[in-house]
């Protein structure tokens, strides 16, 4: 079995890499595919895209080991989320670790601590000469909805050999999780009619109307909190509404032209969003009959943005079984409530966990930070996965 005290310092220098790519989701994340590609292209690790539409961003798949069905899949989104307005006192950009163990910089949790294990690992994989394949399942465009991991999981459902299990990692402390919350987030887009601000009677203010109805999300927001289930495993134990976004008119005294704002709904699994919805979606549909019979250019409308299944614990499951294995995690049973990647690949019929290194509560924040403690662990299980694949259990 490989050193893990070899293997930390191994990540960590490629976390430094990772780090400086600035993949904010905004952005395109191919010079950091690029930087990857060579680094497999040095060990003989062949390696193919799965890029978006317009091939601004990738996702990438790549295999170390036989083309044969059993193997395990290291899954893990290369964007992070934006800096701005946030108050860092080291670079973002440039990985900074301290004396408190900590090591600073934008996704080094959240979640390339991750990606740098499973990159350092690739030597020890190639030099084992693996029976069981281990794939490099990475992905764009996670952090504003999984758009991106679709594609790929379907390019490994059609073209490899069914891997035996998922392992997704997002940040858990590097114990294994089996359970998180589904994503759905929507636009609403409410279109007025300017006039000024004094003459009410000849134009309809998006804003005004908008509010009726960001009023009316915030009540089922509050009822869902209300109809929590006292025997929920998540924490919060509820389904969450929540309005991140709202971009509405032009000056104070003008009647505003239009206004829209973003939100997402988090639901535990079992629970269909579209359901919980329902009555909102009528109120959207009144609303766009109300202001058209005023004026036919005005009006309102829904659209969703993203929807990511929530995932299940599984019975028995053969990735927490394997997870807990590797990172030595004899604790209860865990889930969480934000949304990733694993419940798309659950969907898609692969036993799924999710471990890896670094802290949710340090996820999104200024100054984010990896512990190397957690690196070590994450190391230690890489180094186990090595082993596990040479011997092909």
């Amino acid at each position: 079995m490989p050193s893990a005290e070899a293997l930390t310092p191994r990540a960590i220098d490629i976390l430094a890499s990772l780090v400086s790519f600035d993949t904010t989701s905004r952005l395109s994340n191919l010079a950091l595919i690029e930087w990857v590609e060579a680094y497999l292209d040095g060990h003989g690790v062949a390696h193919r895209r799965v890029p978006n539409h317009d091939g601004t961003k990738s996702n990438l798949l790549a295999t170390v080991g036989p083309a044969v069905e059993g193997g395990v899949v290291l899954s893990g989104h290369t964007d992070v989320v934006p800096v701005d307005g946030q108050a860092w006192v080291t670079d973002p950009f440039v990985l900074t670790p301290k004396d408190d163990g900590r090591i600073y910089g934008r996704g080094t949790c959240d979640m390339k601590g991750f990606l740098a294990l499973a990159l350092a690992a690739v030597p020890d994989l190639v030099a084992a000469k693996p029976r069981a394949p281990v794939h490099l399942a990475f992905s764009y465009d996670e952090e504003i909805g999984c758009l991106g991991a679709p594609d790929l999981i379907a390019l490994i459902a059609a073209e490899l050999p069914r891997p035996a299990l998922v392992v997704v990692g997002e940040p858990t402390d590097m114990v294994a999780v089996s359970g998180h919350k589904g994503i759905s987030s929507f636009v609403v887009t409410v279109t007025g009619k300017e006039a000024h601000s004094s003459q009410t009677h000849l134009g309809v203010s998006a804003n005004m109307e908008a509010v009726k109805l960001m009023a009316s999300l915030s009540d089922l927001a509050e009822r869902l909190e209300r109809e929590a289930d006292p025997a929920s495993p998540f924490v919060p134990k509820h389904t969450t509404l929540t309005i991140g976004l709202v971009h509405g008119g032009t000056a104070g005294n003008i009647l505003a032209r239009e206004c829209s704002f973003q939100f997402d709904l988090r639901c535990p699994p079992g629970q269909d969003p579209m359901k919980v919805l329902e009555p909102f979606f009528g109120q959207i549909a009144a609303a766009d009959a109300a202001m058209k019979a005023r004026f036919p250019e005005a009006g309102a409308k829904i659209s969703r943005r993203s929807g990511t299944p929530a995932m299940s614990v599984e019975k028995d499951g053969a990735a927490e079984a394997f997870a807990r294995r590797l990172a030595g995690d004899n604790g209860p049973p865990r889930v969480v409530p934000y949304a990733a990647e694993a419940g798309q690949f659950q969907q898609a019929g692969y036993s799924t966990v999710i471990c890896g290194p670094g802290s949710i509560d340090q996820a999104h924040q200024a100054n984010e930070y990896v512990e190397r403690s957690q690196m070590e662990r994450g190391a230690a299980f890489m180094a186990r996965l090595v082993d596990w694949a040479a011997r092909g259990e």
